[in-house]
């Protein structure tokens, strides 16, 4: 894990947002960084190597097709959660805050 993946992990463990969030979890034929089976969300933390060649395309084709399968995504950019760790867990916080009870 990246550190930007230790320290989101840090704040979604043990139900800290009120829903069991697991790290590294298979879905289809691809793996997700944080993964909410109760709230069908997708968590990702990308790194410099999500902004090179084709991986942003890769990326978008990924997620479409685990969105077809009815997951919804959240993306955060990694130095964007090393370095404002508490706007990112806001983010999520809201997300639940609108969508959570939908479920």
């Amino acid at each position: 894990m990246t550190l930007g993946e230790v320290l989101l992990w840090n704040e979604l463990k043990n139900k800290q947002l009120g829903y069991r969030f697991s790290r590294q979890i298979p879905i289809d034929k691809f793996i997700v960084d944080f993964y909410s089976k109760d709230l069908r969300l997708a968590i990702e933390v990308d790194g410099s190597s999500h902004y090179h060649g084709d991986q942003p395309i890769k990326d978008e084709i990924r997620q479409k097709r685990l969105e077809s399968l009815g997951v919804s995504f959240l993306r955060y950019d990694d130095a964007d959660v090393r370095k404002n760790i508490k706007w990112v867990v806001n983010d999520i916080y809201l997300w639940i805050q609108e969508n959570g009870a939908r479920l």
